[in-house]
């Protein structure tokens, strides 16, 4: 199962995300999404399912969950924007992987077996931040991360 992971978009949704989430079963939005445009275009390519970040004051973005946890192929994902706020030992929980944004920098590390991962931003790009988005290859043995340049 291939998963699309974006954050930040911050009311910009890029040309180069549709091609680049070609194949997704799914999109993951983890918040900052901007404004009701963006899920409607992300839903043309996969379903979504999206979490609200701290710039979603309005529309359809306000009124999404703070956190969201979905399972894929018997692996339970939790979903935020700020990691700031987890409130929960993810490994005692039993989640394979804790997706967040709102840094807008990538990252893929491990703690305690549990997957943390940012896709970074893919909206406007912020200081010399890099523009990227993320994919998730998750079959029953394992969740594996990419993150995906769009812009060099």
């Amino acid at each position: 199962m291939l998963i699309g992971v974006v954050s930040d978009t911050h009311g910009l949704l890029r040309p180069e995300v549709a091609p680049a989430l070609v194949g997704v079963e799914y999109i993951l939005h983890l918040g900052d999404v901007g404004n009701d445009s963006i899920l409607a275009e992300l839903e043309r390519i996969a379903p979504v399912h999206a979490v609200r970040g701290n710039i979603d004051l309005s529309g359809t973005p306000a009124k999404l969950p703070e956190t969201d946890v979905l399972l894929f192929e018997c692996h339970y994902v939790y979903l935020l924007h700020n990691i700031g706020a987890l409130s929960l030992d993810p490994a005692a929980a039993k989640f394979s992987a804790v997706l967040y944004g709102h840094s807008h920098q990538p990252h893929i590390g491990h703690q305690k077996g549990v997957l943390y991962f940012n896709p970074g931003s893919c909206g406007p790009r912020r200081f010399n931040l890099p523009v990227t988005l993320g994919l998730l290859e998750i079959t029953p043995a394992a969740v594996e991360p990419r993150i995906i340049p769009l812009l060099d």
